[in-house]
């Protein structure tokens, strides 16, 4: 006998509901760490794997375009160590693990020596190296990049919207 999906959804939402399960940006709380994240300034990370990050972090934290107001400031440490994984007898390389960290701070702007809250970011990915396309790797690699700035972006602000919902008064 098999279940209806529609009452499988059904039921698997009620039995959340009844353990206290809360979405993060759903309810009152939900809604005013949402304009909480919209006043975050994100600051300037150098290189060019900071600036996607940067243009990441602005895109999930200003879900409605630049914020209006700006009363935190967002300041990112990043970098990428790449480590080769996958090396020949004749100490070729064939594939590298890229992982990237970011250790974050966020303050009150005008106050950036006494940090709210402070944290750490992680992202993990591989590349491939085939001879003789450097313009493939090149690619690949800068799609890596990309991946690893959005997946470390959406870690910050889901660590931030846990944050400001459990201070909304901060």
């Amino acid at each position: 006998m098999s279940l209806n999906p529609k009452i499988a959804t059904l039921a698997a939402l009620l039995a959340l509901a009844g353990c206290g399960f809360t979405p993060l940006y759903g309810g009152d709380a939900g809604q005013g760490a949402n304009a909480k994240l919209d006043s975050v300034a994100v600051n300037n990370i150098p290189e060019r794997t900071g600036q996607m990050l940067r243009i990441s972090l602005q895109t999930q934290l200003h879900t409605d375009g630049a914020p209006v107001t700006e009363v935190y400031a967002l300041n990112v440490v990043y970098s990428i160590a790449v480590s080769d994984i996958g090396v020949l007898q004749d100490s070729a390389t064939t594939r590298s693990e890229m992982a990237a960290t970011a250790a974050w701070s966020l303050a009150p702007i005008g106050n950036p020596m006494h940090p709210l809250i402070s944290g750490t970011a992680t992202g993990h990915d591989a590349l491939n190296i085939i001879d003789n396309q450097y313009f493939a790797q090149d690619l690949e690699t800068d799609t890596i990049n990309q991946h690893l700035a959005d997946t470390v972006a959406a870690e910050i602000t889901v660590q931030l919207a846990a944050w400001f919902r459990a201070h909304p008064n901060a």
